[in-house]
């Protein structure tokens, strides 16, 4: 993954931010693109906000005569605008061959609001309540919405755990709201569902950006604490959901506490951090049609970093300045200081460096509840097979027998029925969550609390 800025006069400002929506097959993305200069160069990076994806470096920034012109040479992606006086970048975007409008200003742009089909409106037929209960370990306060079929009673109930990033209660990515149309039909079913936002997003307290997998854990045991303090719910049937990286937290969750009743693990990671995202990474780039050589260049160049932050002892400005020097001898001399301090943050933030020393199988084998793992067959960001297997494996090993996976066809890393899988694509997709793995999720649910 070369990376080379080339030298350019400097007349208009140019440096900053420039925000974008790039509006394709009912889609909309964000784009920023950030652009740094140098003493006689420009340089750049790309943030997808949507798709959680900070820092791609550019391989190529140029800017003369009011023309930007930007190419990512790794993902097959250029961009080329014209600066006007009103100071907006007019311009085109092109990967994989579609040519794509896109407009850079230094606004932060909106996204069309977008009404999902499966998305439920009230009135609702069951009873809701804003609640918020407190992590006191870390002295987080988390506020979120408790569904019970009705005001009165006493009911089994399930944790709604999110996945990676910071998101609000509905898990609300790419105008879905896939946890509110799952909590939605859930209590439809009998079944009070509590789900929150994350520390840091939405109504809860607390610094996002400095928690890891086990500080998320942390907040789930409170959500328990929270619910049995609640007349309303059969405090012998509490069970936790959990999607994407919740489906490891729920794990930890489960193996500490004797209060949990069942898990649910939705594409939830059974590989070590490391090798599903090095995984994850060459399946998505081979989808979007990057090169074997390319693809190849990425994996060397990242294994190597996830080699030496494995082998670290501490996450230290000593390790700091060896991923640095790292990248720049992998990346070339051309790499500016910004890019550097860029892609180094990136897998040096407090999550990343726990998640990707973070075996799930070790929560896994604690386990003594029951467990469903569920995934689709078409998700390139948790494959099915080889994380639905270590899961399974984990589980039994631990001497737990009551385990059952299953691989629901042609759905993809939010139960979404789809074609390629490919994270471009959940946006697109009019469907949020799949009647199919609604109906796995409720009917197993249902199974262990009657």
């Amino acid at each position: 993954m070369a990376v080379f800025i080339s030298a350019l006069t400097f007349g208009q400002e140019i440096t900053g931010k420039w925000n974008g929506l790039l509006k394709v097959q009912g889609m909309q993305v964000r784009i920023v693109f950030n652009i740094f200069k140098t003493e006689n160069r420009f340089s750049a990076t790309m943030d997808s906000p949507d798709q959680k994806v900070n820092g791609i470096p550019v391989t190529t920034t140029a800017f003369e005569n009011s023309v930007l012109k930007l190419e990512i040479k790794d993902a097959g992606i250029t961009y080329e605008g014209t600066l006007n006086k009103d100071q907006i970048i007019t311009g085109n975007f092109k990967q994989g061959g579609q040519n794509i409008a896109l407009d850079l200003s230094r606004e932060v742009v909106k996204k069309d609001i977008i009404v999902r089909a499966q998305e439920p409106q009230k009135p609702y037929p069951y009873y809701t309540e804003d609640v918020a209960f407190e992590n006191k370990i870390d002295n987080v306060v988390l506020a979120g919405t408790l569904s019970l079929p009705q005001k009165e009673g006493n009911f089994p109930v399930v944790i709604l755990i999110s996945g990676s990033g910071k998101q609000n209660r509905d898990e609300e990515i790419l105008g879905h709201k896939p946890f509110l149309v799952l909590a939605d039909y859930l209590t439809r079913k009998g079944i009070g569902v509590l789900r929150f936002d994350d520390r840091g997003a939405g109504k809860s307290t607390g610094d996002f950006s400095k928690a890891t997998t086990a500080d998320f854990s942390k907040d789930v045991e409170a959500a328990v604490v929270y619910l049995k303090t609640r007349k309303e719910i059969n405090k012998n049937k509490i069970g936790l959901v959990g999607h994407s990286e919740g489906g490891v937290i729920n794990a930890i969750v489960a193996g500490n506490s004797k209060d949990i009743n069942y898990i649910v693990s939705l594409a939830g990671p059974g590989l070590r951090g490391d090798k599903l995202l090095l995984l994850q990474r060459e399946l998505i780039e081979r989808q979007m049609g990057i090169s074997e050589t390319e693809i190849l260049k990425s994996k060397d160049v990242y294994s190597g970093v996830y080699k030496i932050i494995l082998n670290s002892t501490s996450n230290d400005e000593k390790l700091k300045t060896e991923v640095s020097n790292y990248f720049k001898s992998k990346l070339g001399v051309t790499t500016t200081d910004d890019q550097l301090t860029i892609m180094s943050e990136s897998v040096l933030n407090p999550w990343m460096y726990y998640f990707l020393r973070f075996d799930p199988t070790t929560a896994f084998k604690k386990v003594k509840c029951p467990v469903l793992a569920l995934n689709g067959s078409k998700d390139l960001q948790v494959p099915a097979e080889v994380n639905l297997q270590a899961v399974k494996t984990a589980v039994l090993s631990g001497g737990n027998k009551k385990v059952t996976t299953k691989n629901l066809p042609d759905l993809n890393h939010f139960f979404q029925e789809c074609k390629t899988g490919s994270p471009a694509e959940y946006g697109a997709i009019e469907q949020t969550f799949s009647p199919i793995a609604l109906e796995e999720i409720s009917g197993w649910i249902l199974s262990q609390v009657k």
